[in-house]
């Protein structure tokens, strides 16, 4: 759509830009057509309803943007916002991402709580099942740990499983996440995600497209998925079946222009039919973090490569990837290191079975030596699995 105005908006023009999200019925690409031919949505809400259906818009939508009744919600949403600390960025505001200007049906206007600058970074975006095995879990952290430090922002969904494992990444290494939500910014969805929630509020960015308070119905994910693919340079997949959201969200990124990477997996498991039938229609496949950054735009190459020169002269903390590479101390803690592998988690009985001539307290207190160094994960049930 054409360059709209990009002054910044008085309080009763952001009710303007309230009121016209909130209209029943009024679809991205109907009130991006009404902008194309009004300019602003004040001079949307001044028009007749002849004028507005004249522009193709269903008379009943119509008659709900001529009468005015949006702007009792659009005054509620304002209060919502001030409550939460969200603040709106509107299609016309600069600070709007130019990426997602540019798909085919973007948002005329996102919700948004934490950083906005995050919204003019390098992003990618990182998704897949919300079943994720341990391989998965393991693969999805270890990439968006070493792209987050490479300098790009994560952009997840901050749903169960890959998402979640994605935006952790990204806080791991100090990095920048962007987690687009499919419900109002102050909806918290999954539930068990609202610690996370907190924190990708004070140091990344939660965004959405969908009104204060809305709640996460199904039929949001879709939608919010185009957003993901739309912000971002482009769509890692991690894990996921043949027909998943994820698998949506790839689709969209080409449709976008936008590039495609997959993880290889196994092809005894239902979670890596996704990404391998990526790879085998052209994804790029992705070893490690260099096969995405290889693939970025020259110029998004070269920004990372300076701030990556910046970091190496002495300004970035390295403490977090010594404790990583730290060694076990205990011969016991090594041996039990040696049968845990990435991929399968192993029970701790099997464990006791396999560790000869040694009791179960030290194979336990090896467990736990390995969890503080950070090389092996409890998962439920009493296993573990080797980290990546």
């Amino acid at each position: 759509m054409a360059q709209l105005l990009a002054s910044p908006l008085t309080r009763e023009q952001e009710l303007d830009w309230l009121a016209l999200r909130v209209v029943p019925g009024l679809g991205a690409r109907t009130a991006a057509k009404l902008l194309e031919r009004f300019r602003t949505p004040r001079a949307i809400f001044r028009a007749s309803r002849t004028e507005l259906e004249a522009t193709g818009v269903a008379g009943s939508v119509a008659q709900s943007i001529s009468s005015g009744c949006a702007f009792e919600d659009a005054v509620e949403q304002q209060e919502k916002m001030l409550q939460a600390g969200a603040a709106m960025v509107a299609i016309s505001d600069p600070r709007f991402p130019e990426r997602l200007s540019e798909i085919f049906d973007p948002p005329i206007l996102l919700f948004a709580r934490g950083r906005i600058d995050l919204l003019d970074s390098i992003t990618l975006g990182i998704v897949g099942t919300r079943r994720p095995t341990p391989y998965g879990l393991a693969v999805t952290e270890r990439l968006s740990e070493d792209l987050a430090r490479a300098g790009l922002t994560i952009v997840s969904g901050m749903a169960r499983g890959v998402d979640t494992a994605a935006h952790r990444g990204a806080l791991a290494a100090s990095g920048n996440t962007i987690a687009v939500l499919g419900c109002g910014v102050d909806v918290i969805y999954p539930s068990e995600n609202r610690r996370l929630a907190a924190e990708i509020a004070e140091k990344g960015l939660l965004v959405s497209e969908f009104p204060m308070g809305a709640p996460a119905y199904p039929q949001n994910f879709p939608i919010r998925n185009r957003v993901i693919s739309g912000l971002s340079l482009g769509v890692l997949v991690t894990e996921g079946a043949q027909y998943s959201g994820s698998a949506i969200t790839a689709r969209l990124a080409l449709d976008q222009g936008r590039e495609v990477f997959a993880v290889p997996g196994s092809i005894a498991s239902k979670m890596s039919w996704g990404p391998n039938l990526l790879i085998k229609q052209g994804a790029k496949l992705v070893q490690d973090w260099n096969d995405v950054v290889v693939e970025l735009p020259p110029e998004e190459r070269r920004v990372l490569a300076e701030r990556s020169q910046m970091r190496l002269s002495g300004e970035g903390d390295t403490t977090d990837a010594a404790a990583k590479n730290q060694e076990p101390t205990s011969p016991i803690a090594r041996q039990v290191l040696s049968l845990l592998t990435v991929e399968t988690p192993t029970h701790i009985d099997a464990l006791l079975e396999r560790v000869e001539d040694v009791s179960s307290s030290e194979v336990i207190a090896a467990l736990f030596e390995l969890e503080m160094l950070g090389t092996v994960r409890q998962l439920p049930g009493r296993n573990f699995v080797r980290v990546w």
